[in-house]
């Protein structure tokens, strides 16, 4: 009776000091991310496809094929390359650059027409997956006819000359100006006219940080009128998820990845986890990978960037905060750079690469953990006695559960963790042994080894 009362008392001084706190609206916590996120995206995964380099036709119609594979991996989100017209002038190699744009309301003729895009727009739909399209805001080709038709557009030398984007090598382009109103109406209404026009779902945009940010703003507001969109920017910035983004690159990431496998050392990617679970804003997305087309093309394929450590760098991918990346041909064992201004086709083959990513992408869709932005569960630091070589956390939400413990080093480590807190039954998720994790637990973990421990609910 006597413990009953004291409950009773806490209880109430605990409403108490609730009504109590202050109502000044100066002093109350705001979501900093204003938009809401697509309902479908919130355990989504994506998938980067090099058109020209998937089959050996190169063409929409031969891409379809591909589809059935993809849904059975785990894959929501198609992002294709771009679609559009290529520039002649000054172009690279001898297919030229996607990104140099020469109409932004044109298809590349190499990939098809119309009406074969809006056909494979209306299957990937039709198979519950989600497509968007690259968008290359920044730049056109030198013989887009906007160069012609409105030469105030852009910005210039000064000697008054077109340019490529300041400071960069790309010669194959020249680049906008977003000071004048004209040219943001025409670039929003050609955002629109995608989707509107072929149903697709979003855009991916390139560097999206050399684009002011109340373009993005306002062309969000614009696209949302049609239908709900998720938008990627490849940038990394927290301005862009107030009123424009659903996700960002997170480019750190992959460095810091490389720099653990590379060197061994864990300095770095634990201070990655730390800020993003301290300044991220909890409902951004954050899209995480160990290749993508720039990688790949410009810095080495993956098994060169993290060689032995691949797969534990893919693994980490798949369970901390962000979307998983699969780019193309990295689930067939792609070793190799792509071409990216002529024709070099993938080698579609089978590859262990594929069960990594077919696994982690469905735990993405059954797990609420591991779901994006502040539908999935923070990353909690799990105490081991192998700073410097292990890296394992604990992810929960919903009473879903992970506890991923991965080896950085080319060493066996025998690790103890304090796992106090995160007692229970756990299957490994690639091997499917049960783990009876209790107060203490000790581990022997073979050179560049995971688990990733998928909590078992109890059975009432």
């Amino acid at each position: 009776m006597k413990h009953s009362f004291f409950s009773l008392i806490f209880c109430l001084s605990g409403f108490i000091t609730l009504l109590s706190q202050n109502k000044d609206p100066r002093y109350q916590p705001k979501e900093y991310v204003e938009i809401t996120h697509p309902e479908w995206s919130k355990n989504a995964t994506i998938y980067e496809v090099n058109l020209r380099q998937y089959t050996r036709e190169g063409t929409f119609k031969a891409f379809e094929n591909h589809l059935p594979r993809l849904k059975k991996m785990g894959v929501d989100i198609i992002w294709l390359m771009p679609i559009h017209p290529i520039g002649e002038k000054n172009r690279k190699g001898r297919l030229g650059s996607y990104y140099s744009v020469k109409d932004f309301r044109g298809i590349n003729p190499e990939f098809g027409t119309m009406q074969d895009f809006k056909e494979l727009v209306n299957k990937i739909h039709s198979m519950g997956m989600y497509v968007i399209i690259d968008w290359v805001g920044n730049h056109s080709a030198w013989d887009n006819p906007l160069s012609r038709q409105h030469p105030d557009w852009y910005t210039k030398t000064r000697s008054g000359n077109f340019q490529p984007t300041p400071w960069y090598d790309w010669d194959d382009v020249i680049d906008f100006d977003y000071d004048h109103p004209d040219f943001r109406k025409y670039m929003t209404e050609s955002l629109k006219f995608w989707v509107k026009e072929t149903n697709i779902d979003g855009y991916r945009a390139d560097v999206a940080g050399f684009i002011p940010v109340d373009f993005w703003e306002n062309a969000r507001a614009e696209l949302e009128q049609i239908k709900p969109v998720f938008m990627l920017a490849e940038w990394e910035s927290r301005d862009l998820y107030k009123k424009s983004f659903d996700m960002t690159y997170s480019w750190t990431l992959w460095d810091q990845l490389r720099e653990a496998v590379n060197h061994q050392k864990l300095g770095g990617l634990v201070e990655y986890l730390s800020h993003d679970v301290n300044s991220v804003p909890r409902n951004a997305y954050r899209m995480v990978f160990t290749d993508n087309h720039d990688k790949n093309s410009w810095e080495g394929n993956p098994y060169l960037n993290f060689g032995d450590g691949l797969k534990t760098a893919i693994v980490m991918t798949g369970v901390v905060n962000g979307m998983m990346l699969c780019y193309s041909g990295q689930e067939a064992g792609l070793n190799r750079s792509l071409q990216f201004f002529d024709k070099d086709p993938i080698e579609w083959k089978q590859d262990e690469n594929e069960i990594l990513f077919t696994k982690l992408f469905h735990l993405k869709h059954e797990n609420q953990a591991l779901w994006n932005g502040k539908y999935g569960g923070e990353m909690i630091r799990v105490v081991n006695s192998q700073p410097l070589k292990v890296i394992s956390f604990y992810r929960e939400q919903n009473l879903d559960a992970v506890f991923p413990i991965l080896n950085f080093s080319d060493k066996e480590v025998n690790v103890d963790l304090d796992t106090q807190y995160f007692q229970g039954k756990y299957r490994e998720l690639f091997t499917d042994q049960i783990f009876d994790i209790k107060e203490k637990t000790n581990l022997k973990l073979k050179p560049w080894s995971y688990l990733v421990l998928v909590k078992q609910h109890q059975k009432l």
